[in-house]
């Protein structure tokens, strides 16, 4: 029997949380013997997605503000509609050239409503291709919350008339969908919750830092990590920081963070090695988005979270709040952080003991895949 097709749509905009979950779970996909194609539509992100997986790059376009309003192409030029509609005829050729038996969209119909210049064309093509392949919505635990007056029925609506089902990568222990999507008992026969898509447990460091400051994909995060970098110089010389600022992280603000070298800070863009990192760390200073969430969950660092909050987001404020809640971090505002916030908090931080283990269900990119086999099988039965 040939390995199963799964042909994987995701764009990311701003950050890199929605290319790195889909990823983690394109990887579960294929070490259970599923044939995976993910498309991507974003600007490139450093070991995104990973091995053994095929890959097509559209165009890329990203939020052209951080409110996620309009589209911008790679050079941040608005992105007209010939390149729109070039972009909407590759996805589906790449569609129709793939033949997949099952469909993942990451993000829509919950989010992503910029990309209906091609996501419903696709939605059509689904529903005329013989056969028809299932159709599956791939969808973070935490939505944004605030939507214009109509939103959430029109997103029911597309899910009752498209999707086989809805993948909820999140602990309902934890949080349900229904605390931010609250028309989610419409679509409750759909819903298949699959555990936090975590990290698998990461190795030992190649290096070991004390305290480890992260920006996430860095397009928002230059106060951050500048508040971090002051705060070290405030804080004993003897602890060793790392600042990693994104790839993402406009190189103006790179290149004004690199100045004025302190002895005991590192500064790079990125590090692969980041769930290992913080196996060793005390403290970890980062915004709460998904993914990095996901990795302190892994570890025993203590949290210090501060939460982007931008253009009305509201996600991460509540992912961090049911944290602290759990008393697995603190939370500091974005506006107006300063270093004295930081090196406060981190004080707060190392003054008390090492993060105990979790337990919530961190296996969500294994259970993805599993989840999946399972309704191949039944559609066969």
């Amino acid at each position: 029997m040939t390995a199963p097709r799964i042909f994987f749509y995701v764009q990311h905009l701003l950050g890199i949380g929605h290319i790195a979950r889909a990823s983690r779970i394109a990887n579960a996909l294929v070490q259970d013997g599923f044939d995976v194609t993910v498309v991507t539509g974003g600007l490139p992100v450093p070991g995104f997605p990973g091995e053994g997986v095929r890959t097509v790059v559209l165009p890329a376009v990203v939020a052209s503000n951080a409110g996620f309003s309009g589209l911008a192409d790679a050079d941040g030029r608005p992105a007209g509609a010939d390149f729109l509609a070039a972009r909407r005829d590759l996805l589906l050729d790449a569609f129709h050239a793939s033949r997949p038996d099952v469909v993942i969209i990451e993000a829509f119909p919950f989010g992503r409503r910029q990309m209906r210049f091609e996501l419903l064309p696709l939605l059509a093509a689904i529903e005329e291709a013989d056969p028809r392949p299932k159709l599956l919505s791939s969808v973070r635990d935490i939505l944004q919350e605030n939507r214009k007056a109509g939103r959430d029925a029109e997103t029911v609506k597309l899910v009752r008339d498209h999707f086989d089902a809805v993948l909820v990568h999140g602990d309902p222990d934890f949080v349900r969908l229904e605390d931010t999507f609250p028309l989610t008992p419409e679509i409750a026969d759909r819903m298949r919750y699959t555990g936090l898509v975590a990290p698998p447990p990461a190795p030992e460091p190649a290096e070991i830092f004390d305290i480890i400051a992260s920006a996430g994909g860095g397009a928002v995060g230059a106060e951050l990590i500048g508040a971090a970098k002051e705060a070290a110089a405030l804080l004993p010389d003897h602890l060793r920081w790392l600042l990693i600022a994104g790839p993402n992280l406009p190189e103006a603000d790179f290149v004004k963070l690199s100045q004025d070298a302190v002895a005991n800070v590192t500064l790079v863009r990125f590090r692969k090695d980041f769930p290992s990192l913080l196996r060793r760390a005390k403290v970890s200073i980062s915004q709460a988005g998904y993914n990095t969430v996901g990795d302190l969950l892994r570890s025993e660092c203590r949290a210090i979270l501060i939460p982007f909050v931008a253009g009305g987001e509201t996600e991460q404020t509540v992912r961090a709040e049911r944290l602290q809640a759990l008393d697995l971090a603190e939370i500091l505002p974005e506006q107006g952080l300063t270093a004295d916030h930081v090196k406060e908090a981190v004080e707060r931080a190392l003054a008390v003991p090492r993060q105990r283990p979790v337990s919530l269900d961190l296996e969500g990119a294994e259970k993805t895949a599993a989840i999946i086999r399972s309704m191949i099988a039944e559609s066969l039965a």
